[in-house]
This record gives C-alpha cells, sequence and structure tokens, in this order.
C-alpha cells in the first residue's frame, strides 16, 4: 500500500497552525435582466446564439483585517440574428475569512479556491433568472479556475516583462 507523503512546513506546503479559511457568506451583489426586444422577439423561430463572458474580480476586496470578498460576474448574451433576445448581468460574491496561510497560497486561495465556492452559486442564479423570463434555462458551463488563474498569471507575466531595446535601435515615441 503507498502512502500518499503529507505536507510538511519544510515543503511550504502545510498549513501552519493558526491557519483560518472561513466562508463568511455568499450572496448575489448584482443581477440584472433585459429583454429589449420582446415581445417581438419571442415570435422568432430561430435559435438564438448565446455569448457568454466572465470575470473573477481581480480586485478581490479586503473588507476587514483578513475578511476578502472575491466576485465573480458573467454577462450572457443571447442574439437572434441581429437582435437581443436577452441580456443577463449578475455578480456573485463570497465574503471570505482568510489568515495564517504562507504567502505563497494567498494569492491561489483567493483567485482559485474562493471562485470555485461562489461560482456555482452564480451559475443557478442565472439559470434561474432567464428560466422566470419563459426560455429555457441557460446553464453555464463548469469552470477549471486553477486553469483559469494560471492562464491570468502568464499573461500578467507577458504584459509586465520588460521591453529589452538592443543599443542602436531607432525607436520613434
Amino acid at each position: 500500500m503507498t502512502q500518499n507523503p503529507t505536507p510538511t512546513a519544510a515543503d511550504g506546503n502545510a498549513p501552519t497552525p493558526g491557519t483560518v479559511f472561513t466562508v463568511q457568506r455568499i450572496y448575489l451583489k448584482d443581477a440584472s435582466l433585459e429583454m429589449p426586444n420582446a415581445p417581438g422577439i419571442l415570435l422568432e423561430q430561430s435559435a438564438p446564439q448565446v455569448d457568454v463572458q466572465m470575470d473573477i474580480g481581480n480586485e478581490n476586496e479586503k473588507v476587514a483585517d483578513a475578511i476578502f470578498e472575491v466576485v465573480v460576474r458573467v454577462t450572457v448574451t443571447a442574439r437572434i440574428k441581429d437582435k437581443v433576445l436577452f441580456l443577463v448581468e449578475a455578480k456573485q460574491a463570497g465574503i471570505f475569512e482568510v489568515r495564517g496561510l504562507p504567502a505563497e497560497q494567498f494569492d491561489p486561495v483567493l483567485g482559485i479556491v474562493c471562485p470555485g465556492i461562489v461560482y456555482p452559486y452564480l451559475r443557478a442564479n442565472v439559470a434561474d433568472l432567464v428560466g422566470r423570463t419563459g426560455l429555457p434555462s441557460i446553464h453555464l458551463a463548469e469552470i477549471n479556475f486553477e486553469a483559469l488563474y494560471r492562464q491570468r498569471l502568464e499573461q500578467n507575466a507577458r504584459t509586465q516583462s520588460p521591453i529589452i531595446v538592443p543599443p542602436g535601435s531607432n525607436i520613434r515615441q
């Protein structure tokens, strides 16, 4: 039988004594639904094209000492031909107490773990909101927040890397 090694403080992966991670509250921060072309567009027989835009708040707001708000935003736009069938914008938030984590684990917890906790509530609220229009519900896809977090880190590294200009280059400003 193989045993997985237990993380130790030397690995930098073990929680330190006094580590706290608590969900204080999950709440719907904002939601709106617009159907600007109703009722006429409801008579259309074409299937709508659905566009989903997702954003995880980069500004994880510090609410108090060791208390943070994490917000996941979504905009769902459904169109039939060139007309908007509906537009849903929603922000789902969570308040988390995070203390005693090693520094290298802090950002991943706020960027991966917290959005992963908040997102299912956002999915349910969007499905409910669209379902209340009389249209079939929209079920947002599952999201791999770890992959999204790593992609964001890579993108930030590319945009923050300094531009090295070889000597003698002719650069206009």
